[in-house]
């Protein structure tokens, strides 16, 4: 798999942002088929950083209920938390 496929897209929100500042990790979505190994190969290539530690969370779909019936389903997803080395940052918005 390439890291383009890989890494889906940065969570930008505020516990994200507040994790970036104190201890220099990033949130990503992935792809949920990618395994840690993976996930840290492709931050690597892709912005061209020393990558410490993975630790990944999945949330499993869930059914959409609504007055006691079933009417859908919540999509799951796969998040990445990526350690980086000291010295070593992302800045997804530059300059703004």
């Amino acid at each position: 798999m390439e890291y383009a496929n890989i890494l889906l897209r940065p969570l930008v929100s505020e516990k994200a942002t507040m994790i970036k500042e104190a201890a220099n990790q990033v949130v990503f979505y992935v792809h949920p088929e990618a395994n840690k190994i993976e996930i840290a190969k492709a931050v690597e290539k892709a912005f061209s950083v020393t990558v410490d530690a993975v630790r990944v969370v999945r949330r499993r779909p869930l059914a959409r209920s609504r007055m006691g019936k079933v009417t859908g389903r919540i999509p799951g997803y796969k998040k990445a938390y990526v350690t980086l080395a000291q010295g070593d940052k992302i800045e997804f918005f530059e300059g703004v």
